[in-house]
């Protein structure tokens, strides 16, 4: 397909952006730790949405089934793999809590959308084919 290689770009984009937006008030209101803290939760949240695109691409031209296995099993491993390293980052890394947290899951809201609108494109540029 012609888009292939666009999704990931989208990510960088939009982590680009973010970091444009929030980076004055952050590094101006914020302490070192929130700072730290932000910046690991938004890391977190791009491999997360990037390991979901991988479980895309792997499995869109396989069976329902395998593309189902991937997709959703994979979310499921991804958000089990998010917890353990939002309570080690938060029990043994000492991060703030509030504002990893935060972060992880406004950054996780942006890429959900744009994951289910890059899987809604793919799918209907299949079916025109």
């Amino acid at each position: 397909m012609k888009n292939k290689g666009r999704f990931p770009l989208q990510v960088g984009m939009v982590l680009a952006g973010s970091a444009a937006l929030i980076a004055f008030p952050l590094v101006q209101y914020g302490t070192p730790e929130i700072v730290w803290a932000v910046a690991a939760g938004a890391l977190l949240s791009t491999v997360n949405v990037l390991l979901g695109y991988v479980a895309i691409e792997y499995s869109f031209e396989k069976s329902y089934t395998t593309f189902v296995k991937a997709v959703l099993g994979g979310m499921g491993l991804r958000m089990a793999a998010m917890l353990a390293a939002l309570t080690a980052l938060i029990v043994f890394g000492g991060m703030h809590a509030v504002a990893l947290t935060v972060s992880v899951m406004g950054f996780y809201a942006v890429y959900l959308v744009m994951e289910i609108v890059f899987i809604q494109r793919k799918v209907s540029l299949k079916n025109r084919e």
